[in-house]
């Protein structure tokens, strides 16, 4: 099984698979394949079972799919090329038994078998993880296998040793290893939590272990363009400047 990072701003990762060869996706990020590629679903990533219904609500919480889909050539060597979904990059991790990665919950492309998602439930607090934006919400990559990820705008990685701390802002955090320890903290001072424009959370990041960090903060760019969606009753500031011309328009 060969992997290859094609593209630059929107990249794609492709897949040539031998003969019975498999390559597994939580979620739909399928750009295109080659017609010997057959399509199965599975409530399981791994080869020997991990079933169960917790496991999967877990995985869609986490946010995978309810179902996980095998790509498995048939026949011949065949593709599958998955697509980004947002500019950014393209890269693979190594999962072990003991070395298990976290990951921003729509950071997991594709894998091979016998890799499993969950979500990872490591707040103490409910709350604090869910306003903490990726404090709660944190795919569990772990098994063992090769995993792709998708992280958004550039990427950062830091070595960071023992002790040593990075505060992020939950948005940034693109995924780390599992010997990094993981909380998130309040930002300080009651000025610079309601007034800051930065939320009220930041994520602690200790190592030993590695972190990667990404630039684009999926959150912060959906805020950015969402005075240019449509809001209720299907206008937008566009569009509603485009009425109040028609409109001087029409009384001429």
């Amino acid at each position: 099984m060969d992997f290859s990072v094609k593209g630059t701003i929107l990249p794609v990762l492709e897949a040539t698979l031998q003969p019975g060869e498999v390559v597994v996706s939580t979620h739909g990020d399928l750009g295109w394949m080659t017609p010997n590629v057959q399509l199965s679903q599975t409530t399981t990533m791994g080869k020997g079972g991990n079933r169960g219904l917790m496991k999967t609500a877990k995985r869609v919480v986490g946010g995978g799919g309810l179902f996980i889909t095998r790509y498995q050539a048939e026949g011949g060597p065949g593709s599958v090329t998955f697509a980004a979904k947002l500019p950014g990059n393209i890269i693979n991790v190594q999962v072990a038994p003991d070395a298990p990665y976290y990951v921003h919950r729509s950071g997991f492309m594709c894998g091979t078998e016998g890799i499993e998602a969950t979500v990872a439930l490591q707040q103490k607090k409910f709350t604090s993880g869910i306003f903490g934006g990726m404090g709660f919400f944190l795919q569990h990559l772990q098994g063992e296998g090769v995993a792709w990820l998708e992280l958004s705008g550039e990427i950062f990685t830091y070595d960071l040793q023992e002790g040593e701390t990075l505060r992020v802002h939950p948005g940034h955090v693109g995924a780390f290893e599992g010997s990094v320890q993981f909380k998130t903290g309040t930002i300080p001072g009651l000025a610079n939590k309601f007034f800051g424009g930065n939320g009220f959370f930041l994520a602690d990041l200790t190592g030993p272990g590695k972190v990667w960090l990404q630039s684009m903060s999926i959150a912060s760019l959906a805020a950015e363009i969402a005075d240019y969606m449509p809001q209720q009753g299907g206008s937008t500031s566009s569009s509603v400047a485009g009425g109040v011309l028609g409109g001087l328009l029409s009384s001429k």
